[in-house]
């Protein structure tokens, strides 16, 4: 993902309020709506979404066309079936911005495919391919793990997986694994970087699983394991959906949680948050570590050799978890 910093205030007053039915006819009063929204989420896991980041960053650098990528795909979507009641394998090729075509894949978990009420969860599976931050110049064109930098997202989201598998929430869910957003430009080539990250939510955003598909709203996660994160209000969510960052935020909040999720506005993220949004019209907020400590504004490994599993901590995957659960049960 590409970092564009600047205040998420400076396009706050040209935000159009969309508002979301919380259901149809089904529901007869607000006392009944009161009532549902008390269902306890089962518990979030933090070690087993551990254990599912170990498993991914286990396979190697899951860069497109790699051995190690193939293999990561393979298990990720035995693994997602396993939970999800419907799987999607959306296989394509795309052209990356120096001229490589990639074999990619997106991989769609459905759960309760009848239910027309959705919501969108999604993260990125692929790792980048260049450590282009590392502070070792030797490393500039060598893969990644990216434990935090994908894995993390994924870790948690098959964690959710499994659970709604056991207990399912009153709205239907798709979990979506974008493929190849992180082959974006090199940080030392003078190629063009418009649109050349997120080449997998792209593809999808035009031509989803489901010719008719719409989400009352979708969370992004990126880069969530990471000890002591700072989760801003992301630019680009704010512009699109800022009412689901406050229902994200203040679930956080709820959970004790408000030291990471901290209410200040971040930097504009181009992410694969921002092309569904943008091509898809999915008000879609990301949930991100932003930190103006850092040179990039990310982690302080990020695209760097050290973003491996050394750095995911699972009181992290376990904060995370547990507000995106709040979130899709009080639906």
């Amino acid at each position: 993902m590409k970092n564009n910093i600047f205040p998420a205030l400076l396009f706050l007053i040209i935000i159009p309020i969309m508002l979301f039915s919380c259901g149809g006819g089904a529901e007869p009063d607000t006392g009944n709506r009161a009532e549902r929204q008390q269902v306890q989420p089962p518990t979030f896991n933090a070690d087993s979404a551990f254990n599912f980041v170990a498993r991914q960053v286990a396979f190697g650098p899951r860069v497109p066309n790699s051995e190690a990528h193939r293999q990561a795909g393979k298990w990720l979507t035995e693994t997602l079936g396993r939970f999800s009641d419907t799987i999607y394998l959306q296989e394509t090729r795309v052209r990356a911005y120096d001229g490589t075509v990639l074999n990619i894949k997106n991989i769609i978990g459905v759960f309760q495919p009848e239910n027309r009420r959705r919501i969108l969860l999604c993260a990125h599976w692929d790792s980048r391919p260049y450590a282009d931050y590392d502070p070792d110049p030797a490393n500039h064109f060598t893969p990644i793990d990216g434990a935090n930098d994908g894995a993390s997202g994924v870790g948690v989201l098959l964690e959710i997986a499994r659970l709604i598998s056991q207990q399912a929430p009153d709205v239907g869910i798709d979990i979506i694994f974008f493929d190849a957003e992180d082959y974006g430009r090199h940080r030392f080539s003078n190629l063009p970087d418009r649109d050349t990250w997120a080449l997998g939510s792209q593809h999808w955003a035009r031509n989803p699983h489901r010719p008719d598909y719409f989400a009352r709203f979708g969370i992004l996660l990126d880069m969530v394991g990471a000890s002591d994160p700072q989760f801003k209000r992301e630019g680009y969510s704010m512009l699109y959906a800022p009412n689901i960052v406050r229902k994200v935020w203040e679930a956080a909040n709820r959970l004790g949680y408000g030291h990471i999720f901290l209410n200040r506005d971040g930097g504009f993220v181009t992410d694969d948050h921002y092309y569904v949004n943008t091509i898809r019209n999915i008000p879609t907020i990301n949930i991100i570590h932003q930190d103006e400590t850092t040179e990039h504004g990310f982690f302080p490994q990020w695209h760097t050799l050290g973003d491996n599993m050394e750095v995911i901590d699972p009181i992290t995957l376990r904060a995370v978890g547990e507000t995106v659960l709040s979130v899709i049960y009080s639906e």
